[in-house]
């Protein structure tokens, strides 16, 4: 392996970088070689069984295996228990110690290892090469960290399922794919990452594959994704075609030959954008993000809500030296976060299912991050991703021990009431008391309630969009005939609306789980209890997380409380040069006055919110899901996500099958392909035989008279010119 340069961390612990992404997908193999060895039977235990009993054998062993709701703990549990959640919190160990080798050098320069030669073909030439600087390091932190705790949460909530081994194969694969994302060199080293988190995210949202709904549910992410990843594409393709290049640094440098807003880098950047909306889940390609809670919830936890559906947030941060010049593209993923901050928003407001809310919380949240990142405030949007992955993750993981109280209290009653429908539970918090205590952590923290983590992001993001619109160059810029400021101040209103819908549905959450009366049966209700300590001791230090992750970038008004813009200075070297090309090149800085007056409106915003679902919902009248009454006019609209599936179903799915069925299909496969050349060469040749067996006749007679027919027609021939 060999060091490009001399970097000030060549020679220490940051050069065993390549060790971050090994260790998970040792665990991938390992954990998939026990996932297979404990479905191997190489001969029945009795040497003296029946062809019968054999076959009968196999078959219940199949049906176990392939059962998801069968008890007991499955082969090599104990060693997947070690080997699954370990390979994480070695890599998260490894990562702290990169960390703070990186604080006591110079890290104006990225530290770049090559590793071997990728693709050398004519001018491309792409080396297999990871990067690691404040960026990546930010990212590694996050998904090691929160990837650990996830794992082992998964440990209690999976333990029984016949597919554990599988289980943790497939996640410590997605780890390997997300930390080869953040920390590829290149556009090309990225990309692969980017394809193997929508593998891996396939492979677990469609974990339990025997149920229809969620092997759907794990095509449509798929397939949805794969929409988005085609603009990626493209937009690698631009980049080399005319800057030779898809190193970061490359295009970083040959980014300042293109001219400032023209077709050609704006063009990059919306296609860009494009696989962004996928990868996302944001208007108009966020459909499969719902659907996606089909899969456990560790896995909902991790892959769409701390790690994968943040990595194009990730990707226009990385390219933020291109987005920074095309103030139009810039502004368009601002306006796309905003209203899909608030369409998700809406959407969550009606949602019964508890997944479902976060999942649309999650799609909403995602929207506010790409308004940061679009307004050029790039570390507020890195600042909300990571306070999200902490109070997000806690949510998931919490909703988790809820769904595992409910399924166990189900399994002893012998009820098969829906366990994550909210109209199901109530009074949770006297069975579940620290669940109900963190998640109401996470839930001040996402409506954005002083001093909770998601205050201060939420907040960073809605100031730099006010800031930004007074004086930037977004601001001179034209967006479909608007003006920028005008279509800035617009996503200011819009972010404080999708605001202050948080904080109502968040707490219309917490009242109808954990408050009220019970609206479980009796003999439930004897069985709920808290979840045991590997899932409630991962959801603590999330709390703690969530409680304490908005020190990490201090604003200057709240000076008191510590020192203020941490993490504005740590990305700086990556991102500070974009930052400013956005403000005409100067640091934008509001009076205090101006700032406390931002600050006081979203804090308003978010306890009206919260006051006005505490006033008007009433736990005490919900009945459960089986007595609940159908939705009617608006709500019912909301209740069906606006019907946007069935838009979709109805204008692109169906008319595709149809067109591939009756056109592609019948009318050129099986009618021209088939029945024309394949049938039809056939039927020629049939006939040409059978003329041909008639003419043999095996008589004299008959060869005679042929010859002379045939002489007579060749003399005719040549009488009659």
């Amino acid at each position: 392996m060999a060091v490009s340069g001399v970097h000030p961390l060549a020679g220490t612990i940051a050069a065993w970088m390549w060790l971050l992404p090994l260790l998970p997908l040792i665990g991938f193999v390992v954990n998939g070689a026990l996932c297979i060895l404990s479905k191997a039977h190489i001969g029945p235990a009795d040497p003296d069984i029946g062809h019968d009993d054999q076959h009968a054998a196999a078959s219940q062993s199949s049906h176990a295996t392939d059962d998801s709701h069968a008890h007991g703990p499955p082969k090599f549990a104990s060693l997947v228990t070690i080997i699954g959640p370990g390979v994480l919190l070695v890599s998260f160990l490894l990562a702290a110690a990169m960390f703070f080798a990186m604080r006591g050098v110079d890290m104006s320069t990225p530290f770049v290892q090559r590793y071997w030669s990728w693709m050398p073909v004519g001018a491309l030439k792409v080396d297999f090469a990871f990067q690691l600087d404040q960026l990546s390091m930010v990212m590694v932190l996050i998904i090691t960290g929160v990837g650990t705790l996830i794992h082992i949460f998964s440990v209690g909530y999976m333990r029984e399922d016949p597919g554990y081994a599988r289980f943790f194969a497939y996640l410590n694969l997605f780890v390997f794919f997300m930390l080869i994302l953040v920390l590829g060199a290149n556009y090309p080293i990225l990309f692969v990452g980017w394809e193997g988190v929508g593998l891996c995210s396939y492979l677990l949202v469609g974990f339990w594959f025997l149920d229809k709904a969620n092997a759907d549910a794990g095509k449509k992410a798929f397939i949805v994704n794969r929409v988005g990843d085609v603009g990626l594409l493209i937009a690698m393709f631009l980049i080399f075609a005319n800057m030779g290049t898809l190193d970061f640094a490359g295009v970083a440098a040959g980014a300042g030959s293109l001219p400032f807003g023209g077709p050609l880098v704006t063009t990059i950047c919306l296609f860009m954008f494009l696989g962004c909306t996928g990868k996302s889940a944001q208007l108009p390609l966020y459909v499969w993000l719902p659907d996606a809670m089909a899969g456990p919830t560790p896995v909902s936890a991790l892959i769409h809500a701390a790690t994968m559906v943040t990595a194009g947030v990730y990707l226009i941060v990385r390219s933020s030296f291109l987005f920074s010049m095309s103030p139009v593209a810039s502004i368009t993923v601002a306006v796309v976060g905003a209203i899909t901050a608030l369409f998700a928003a809406t959407i969550a407001v009606k949602q019964w299912d508890i997944k479902k809310v976060l999942a649309y919380s999650t799609i909403s949240q995602l929207g506010y991050m790409f308004v940061g990142v679009g307004v050029g405030a790039y570390s507020a949007g890195v600042f909300h991703l990571a306070t999200h992955a902490f109070f997000k993750a806690l949510l998931f993981l919490g909703a988790g021990s809820v769904i595992y109280g409910m399924h166990a209290a189900y399994h002893h009653s012998g009820s098969h009431e829906d366990a994550q429908d909210m109209r199901n539970m109530g009074g949770l918090r006297k069975a579940m008391p620290i669940t109900c205590v963190m998640m109401w952590i996470a839930t001040l923290a996402i409506s954005g309630i002083p001093p909770f983590a998601g205050f201060f992001s939420k907040d960073s993001i809605l100031g730099a969009v006010y800031e930004h619109a007074g004086d930037s160059v977004l601001t001179d810029a034209s967006w479909l005939g608007m003006s920028g400021h005008t279509v800035l101040l617009a996503v200011y209103v819009i972010g404080l609306a999708a605001a202050f819908l948080t904080a109502v549905y968040m707490t219309r959450l917490m009242l109808y789980t954990f408050h009220g009366p019970s609206r479980a049966s009796e003999a439930d209700q004897k069985h709920l209890r808290e979840a045991p300590w590997s899932m409630t001791g991962p959801v603590a230090v999330l709390g703690v997380l969530s409680l304490v992750g908005g020190w990490l970038n201090l604003p200057a008004i709240a000076s008191f409380l510590g020192p203020v813009g941490n993490l504005d200075h740590w990305l700086d070297p990556v991102v500070g040069s974009a930052t400013r090309a956005v403000t005409n090149g100067v640091a934008l800085e509001t009076s205090h006055s101006t700032e406390a007056a931002l600050i006081g409106g979203a804090i308003v915003i978010a306890v009206l919110g919260i006051a006005v679902a505490l006033l008007a919902l009433k736990p005490a009248s919900l009945v459960p899901k089986a007595q609940s009454p159908a939705e009617h006019g608006f709500e019912k609209v909301l209740a069906n996500k606006y019907y946007v599936d069935e838009l979709y179903d109805d204008a692109i799915v169906r008319p595709t099958y149809g067109l591939s069925k009756n056109v592609l299909w019948r009318g050129l496969d099986a009618g021209i392909i088939d029945n024309l050349f394949v049938n039809g060469s056939a039927a020629v040749a049939r006939g040409l035989g059978w003329l041909g067996a008639r003419l043999q006749t095996g008589s004299t007679g008959v060869y005679a008279w042929a010859i002379v027919i045939g002489a007579i027609v060749v003399l005719s021939a040549f009488s009659f010119r």
